[in-house]
């Protein structure tokens, strides 16, 4: 079978899973459209994510576990882009904040250029101490002060100091951008490391940056969360006080409620879309350009493509930001679904090992695979859990209720997901291990 039969052919069968969950009340399927649509969604931002780590992995051989952080950036642009400024935090303690972050970036900067300027020896030393030092103390007494001031504004319902009140679709380039920005930094750091030891960077910095949200209250509320984000698609509520709307979803036979959910739903599908077929597009024209042949190149022996004059460093350091910036991108786009920004939420389970398995299953190297697997591996994690549930009913039938064996098996119902994952992972690398779709 060619490899566009085997596409279309895949393809297919997942769009069959989805119009089956959303007509169809039978096993594990809920016959809901709502439903189905939830999934989709999902699904696309998950298959997003999964272009940006093929794009490190499949193009360059990166082994980035550092995807949750990236994620993590593009939702907090989203509460920094698109929320309106709070006034109150700002005029207590919000430029103070503003003034602690750039001296602490100006001691850092003010390190390097002076240890550029000296030479080595006891002077460069003593000086490096004293600025570092100093410059952490009056950073820290700058900006803490001002973040005790902030956070004491009413912290029930704000105690951030909010964001641009920008429309929300630019949040979603600025999550890019951010995840780019951090990529820089730690590109320029970790790249030079060897796989393993990148993988480990990579964890321990997305783990840094997920503890920022959790604990930098002025900034993302922390545990408290960011609610109410602003959304690019209309309000369920407004939509059911239309009256052209309510007379336009009677003449499909639906209740305004039912309509409006759909509407929402729908247009948050045809959004994700849009970028999901955009950055695949720009993706297959960067893989099959002179740019996608050297990177492969470089993927496939470094050694030989240095020796033809290629700088493996800096081309590792593009495609690290590019793929990291996808990220960010789909980060943001998760947080806009949600309509809440939750620091909790963000774990290396969902954002980093399912990713990876969105990328082995589908095809690493292949666009197209990515997204299959994008879509197939997510179907597959909320849907197993009911059926978990159904397995354990169909094994417990008969036994008196509370019996051991009976209790056992409905409390490991709930790790259907984690052993789905495994099973279909060590199915593809036992017997298709380049992947559903195989690069080519």
């Amino acid at each position: 079978m060619t490899q566009y039969m085997r596409a279309i052919l895949f393809f297919g069968f997942m769009a069959a899973l989805f119009i089956i969950e959303g007509s169809t009340n039978f096993w594990i399927f809920s016959g809901s459209w709502n439903t189905s649509l939830v999934i989709l969604n999902m699904a696309l931002v998950s298959a997003v994510m999964a272009l940006g780590v093929n794009l490190q992995w499949g193009y360059a051989g990166l082994f980035n576990t550092g995807i949750m952080g990236f994620v993590a950036l593009g939702g907090l642009a989203v509460v920094v882009t698109s929320l309106p400024p709070v006034t109150e935090s700002w005029s207590a303690g919000g430029y103070r904040i503003i003034l602690g972050l750039i001296l602490g970036a100006l001691t850092i900067a003010g390190t390097i250029l002076m240890r550029m300027k000296l030479p080595q020896g006891r002077l460069r030393g003593v000086l490096t101490l004293a600025i570092l030092i100093g410059g952490f103390f009056l950073y820290r007494a700058v900006f803490d002060s001002g973040v005790q001031a902030v956070e004491a504004i009413d912290p029930s319902v704000t105690g951030n100091i909010g964001g641009l009140g920008l429309p929300v679709l630019v949040a979603w380039p600025v999550g890019g951008l951010l995840a780019a920005g951090a990529a820089w930094i730690i590109g320029k750091t970790a790249l030079g490391l060897r796989s393993d030891y990148l993988a480990i960077a990579t964890l321990g910095i997305a783990e840094i940056i997920v503890a920022i949200l959790k604990n930098e209250e002025w900034l993302s509320r922390g545990a408290k969360n960011v609610n109410g984000l602003p959304r690019p698609v209309p309000y369920e509520v407004d939509l059911q006080q239309s009256a052209e709307f309510v007379a336009n979803a009677a003449s499909f036979g639906l209740d305004p409620v039912t309509a409006s959910t759909l509407y929402v739903k729908i247009g948050y599908a045809l959004l994700f879309t849009a970028v999901l077929v955009t950055i695949l597009v720009l993706s297959q024209l960067a893989r099959h350009s002179p740019w996608g042949r050297m990177m492969r190149a470089i993927r496939d022996n470094e050694t030989a493509a240095r020796a033809m004059g290629k700088n493996v460093t800096r081309r590792h350091l593009e495609i690290f930001i590019l793929g990291s910036a996808v990220c960010g991108f789909a980060g943001a786009m998760m947080t806009t679904l949600d309509g809440q920004l939750t620091p909790a939420s963000y774990h290396p389970l969902r954002f980093t090992f399912l990713i990876w398995v969105m990328v082995i299953v589908g095809g690493s190297g292949n666009n197209l695979g990515s997204v299959l697997g994008g879509f197939l591996i997510w179907w597959l994690w909320v849907k197993v859990e009911p059926l978990g549930q159904w397995l354990a009913q169909v094994l417990t039938y008969g036994l008196p209720e509370g019996h051991w064996v009976a209790v056992r098996i409905t409390e490991a119902a709930a790790h259907m997901r984690l052993f789905t994952m495994g099973l279909v992972l060590l199915f593809v690398l036992r017997f298709n291990p380049r992947g559903m779709l195989p690069e080519n």
